[in-house]
């Protein structure tokens, strides 16, 4: 299977603008998450997706391939599509532009899992215990499996309850990283906006409402994602650079 490295990189941001161009250590962030997305092997291409003039210039400007997307992408995964037309891809990897340090190693396992599980769809998850975040938050998404590491739900809402008397069953936070095959990714975008999806603004609950198999790899990797401008502290100080 020809896999590639897709990452959706756009200027406008609510609450960071600009967000793929702020610099770490002196580098675009963009730039940060190319570079350790291509220290996987597996991949034969890796391509920011983007809208941008400014943020395709940046990519260029550092060496790497950028492609422009049209405005009206409603979404990262509806970038990566139109963004991978007339290339030759059978797995297609989602690499969020706002993962400066996205672990080689869990793209590679991932990659490895979809290959082997037969999925549509695959994801990533860590437990919360080790995450450094609260599960009664709303923005830190949950997942709970089946007894094949598939997933049978997402949900913003603190999953699964444990009921008075109830075994304990420690919940995994979703880790924003999706990998498709090409067949699955075509009917993915075509698809309406589902109803779950709709009401948790959770886009992979699309695929769960039209029966699809997303498989998901548990690690103990942790990554440092940039969500405001104050996140960028914290990643100079995980690469032992302070101010």
């Amino acid at each position: 299977m020809k896999t590639i490295a897709v990452i959706p990189a756009r200027y406008g941001s609510t609450r960071f603008p600009a967000k793929p161009l702020a610099l770490i250590a002196g580098k675009p962030m963009i730039q940060w998450t190319y570079e350790s997305t291509c220290k996987c092997t597996d991949f034969e291409e890796v391509l920011v997706a983007t809208d941008d003039e400014r943020i395709r210039e940046a990519v260029v400007a550092f060496g790497g391939q950028a492609v422009m997307t049209s405005e009206s992408c409603r979404s990262g995964t509806d970038r990566i599509w139109e963004a991978i037309q007339g290339r030759d891809a059978d797995l297609i990897v989602n690499v969020q532009g706002d993962e400066p340090l996205i672990p080689a190693t869990v793209l590679h396992q991932l990659v490895q899992q979809m290959k082997s599980s037969g999925a549509d769809m695959g994801t990533v998850a860590v437990p919360f215990g080790i995450s450094g975040r609260d599960p009664q938050d709303p923005n830190a998404v949950k997942v709970v499996l089946d007894a094949n590491k598939f997933a049978l739900y997402f949900s913003r809402a603190p999953i699964p309850f444990q009921r008075q008397g109830g075994e304990p069953c420690e919940p995994l936070l979703h880790w924003g990283l999706y990998a498709y095959t090409r067949a699955f990714l075509e009917h993915f975008v075509a698809w309406p906006t589902g109803r779950l999806e709709a009401c948790e603004k959770l886009e992979q609950l699309r695929a769960l409402e039209n029966g699809a198999k997303i498989c998901v790899l548990t690690t103990t990797e942790r990554t440092a994602d940039v969500d405001v401008p104050e996140d960028i502290a914290r990643v100079e100080e995980l690469l032992g650079i302070s101010n």
